[in-house]
């Protein structure tokens, strides 16, 4: 090229002859080289941390497959190690304290014996059953009337060896079989009625109300299960008394409802863990085998021991539609025959002897299985004839929080009832004694109230269950109460009148009385416990009907038959504890009568040894348990550590 209009020009060196090398394509080059490398390296590194990410899951992927193919054996060295731990520290246990650790040993022994039952019946269960099938078919032909004659000349003969010293325990005989006639008369099929459930129901009942008020086995065992309930229930007080302050000591919706949702939080826990279901499946088990009745009704009977009238028929719930009428029956009288654990957790924390709630309890179901067929028999054929088919519904909580958590959470309803019916029954009964009060006073009657009405109408009813003449009117009051009112009511007023007599008042001011002995405390706790009133009708149909609407019919129909029949069974329950409790010394009434405290006297120095047992001296003298609601109790320590021969006790130092 040539310099034209001065502009020089460059020779420019041409390649291959096609144009000229640019820098600025070469700087682009450059620049994409290294981009391209930097893409190069950043996918290598993701190949590389893919790769590695993949080798890492295949191995624990593989690891995950190790553990699942060998779950049974790490399940099992699992469970050798924890074992192993509580062996070690169940030596331990016993070998520190073995006095302290009898609790414990005899719970384990429960469970050991549970578990090889289980394990014998699993794997030798039907070999065992046809080894004895010829014995069980030759005494069943053989010998059924001899036992049943054996079992009447044995109770006959303990009755009048027993109430020789004490006659008045054949007033409470009396009265079982006077209940026992009245529900046969009211029979709904009176010519159906199948006398095994009845008389087994009874028997049973009776024989645990012997174990538990009579042998010392069993009188140890519920006082000892009485006190831990009401141990158990005191840490209520940690939650309540967060949220409520000090309101806990003087009010009672603060004071003994929160019981109530800690106790069925806990049993919501139980009922996830598969505690409930297990033991409610064992006492049914014990129920039919023995009564001949069907699965369904059993377990859900079994089940109100612990839970309330329309949770324990949640266990049978895809039963409900084919049962029964009888069935149906035999269900609504357990509900209404038993209480509930969260309510009597609020009915201990009121002072209502706990040992005595706890077996009321237990005792009524089989009553209530008998007593229900002798009031509605069966006349149908049962569809549930075999227990294998019968499944125990469980919850559907997914973990142990949950449970605790829906287990509170029901409890309000539950909770918000007892308040608002509390509130409604205490108003009206006020209402009702100032309109009797008014229409009394234009008669000269003033003073008639709705507890005076109750105290004669029910006066033979608490007479025969063996309550002294003298106290008998107080102990219908409670029971027309309970009846026509509610038995949170009724234990409330039973409460007051245990305080009474714990505080040393006269026995009688005014004309009116204060308290009654201990034995009549004891048999009207077992005449109250249970739902059986007017205002759990309406919870009992809208319960059921809810459950299984197609069967409100007959849910309806049955409803206020099933109601006194259960009546009926708390009844017989209290007669049954009349028969059968003997009462200790009243170590308060003997302090209070005694002027001076006599060192021959077997009572004062049994007395004496059980307020020392009370008493705590660490500078500050104070009491525990019964003895801390005494009022003069300071000053019958005094008298005792003067006298007995008890003054070197270690307390009176």
């Amino acid at each position: 090229m040539t310099e034209t209009d001065r502009v020089s020009l460059n020779n420019v060196t041409h390649v291959r002859g096609n144009g000229s090398n640019n820098k600025a394509f070469e700087l682009g080059d450059d620049f994409i080289s290294v981009t391209g490398n930097n893409k190069r390296q950043a996918e290598n590194t993701r190949k590389g941390l893919s790769s590695y990410l993949s080798l890492v899951s295949k191995r624990i992927t593989a690891t995950e497959d190790y553990i699942k193919g060998h779950s049974q054996a790490f399940k099992l060295f699992v469970l050798g190690i924890l074992g192993a731990g509580y062996v070690a520290y169940f030596i331990a246990a016993c070998v520190l304290d073995f006095q302290r650790a009898i609790a414990h040993v005899v719970l384990t022994s429960l469970a050991i014996a549970a578990k090889l039952y289980e394990l014998l019946k699993e794997h030798r269960g039907e070999s065992i059953s046809q080894c004895f099938r010829p014995a069980v078919t030759f005494l069943k032909s053989n010998f059924k009337w001899v036992f049943i004659l054996a079992a009447v000349a044995l109770l006959v003969l303990w009755l009048v060896l027993d109430t020789s010293r004490r006659p008045e325990q054949l007033i409470s005989f009396g009265g079982v079989w006077m209940f026992v006639v009245l529900v046969f008369l009211l029979s709904a099929h009176r010519t159906a009625v199948t006398w095994r459930p009845v008389f087994w129901g009874l028997g049973m009942q009776f024989c645990i109300g012997l174990f538990i008020i009579r042998t010392e086995p069993g009188l140890i065992a519920f006082e000892w299960l009485g006190k831990q309930v009401q141990t158990f229930l005191e840490y209520t007080q940690a939650g309540s008394g967060f949220v409520f302050g000090n309101l806990i000591n003087d009010i009672f919706a603060f004071q003994a409802l929160p019981i109530v949702v800690f106790f069925s939080s806990v049993m919501s826990i139980l009922y996830y863990l598969g505690i409930m279901q297990w033991l409610i499946l064992k006492i049914s088990w014990c129920m039919q085998i023995t009564m001949g009745t069907s699965p369904t009704e059993t377990l859900s009977v079994a089940g109100n021991i612990f839970v309330g009238q329309t949770e324990a028929p949640l266990l049978i719930r895809p039963y409900l539609k084919n049962m029964t009428k009888s069935e149906i029956h035999a269900v609504m009288t357990g509900g209404f025959a038993t209480i509930a654990g969260s309510v009597m957790g609020a009915f201990i924390s009121f002072g209502i002897d706990a040992s005595s709630l706890i077996s009321a309890s237990v005792m009524a179901a089989p009553c209530a299985l008998a007593i229900s067929k002798l009031s509605y028999p069966e006349t149908e054929e049962s569809p549930f004839k075999d227990e294998n088919n019968i499944k125990v519904a469980a919850g559907d909580e997914q973990n142990i929080l949950e449970a605790a958590s829906s287990g509170a959470s029901a409890s309000i309803g539950l909770v918000a009832n007892i308040a608002a019916n509390l509130i409604a029954f205490l108003a009206i009964l006020e209402f009702i004694n100032a309109s009797l009060s008014w229409f009394g006073g234009m008669v000269g009657y003033p003073s008639i109230t709705f507890q005076m009405i109750c105290s004669y109408v029910f006066m033979p009813v608490a007479f025969m269950m063996g309550i002294p003449y003298g106290e008998s009117f107080t102990v219908a009051e409670l029971i027309g109460t309970k009846l026509f009112l509610n038995e949170f009511v009724a234990y409330q007023k039973l409460s007051g009148l245990k305080v009474n007599r714990v505080n040393g008042l006269d026995e009688i001011i005014g004309g009116e009385r204060q308290w009654i002995s201990v034995r009549s405390e004891i048999i009207t706790t077992y005449a109250l416990c249970g739902f059986a009133n007017l205002s759990s009708l309406g919870i009992m149909i809208g319960g059921l009907s809810s459950i299984c609407p197609s069967r409100r019919g007959d849910i309806s129909s049955m409803v206020l038959r099933a109601m006194i029949t259960a009546t009926c069974v708390s009844l017989i329950n209290a007669c049954i504890a009349g028969i059968l409790y003997v009462p200790l010394t009243d170590c308060v009434e003997l302090f209070k009568t005694s002027v001076a405290f006599n060192a021959t006297d077997a009572n004062i120095g049994t007395c004496c040894k059980d307020l020392f047992q009370k008493t705590v001296n660490n500078g500050t003298v104070y009491f525990e348990g019964p003895w801390s609601a005494v009022a003069n109790a300071t000053l019958y320590f005094s008298k005792c550590c003067q006298c007995c021969g008890l003054s070197d006790v270690a307390v009176c130092n």
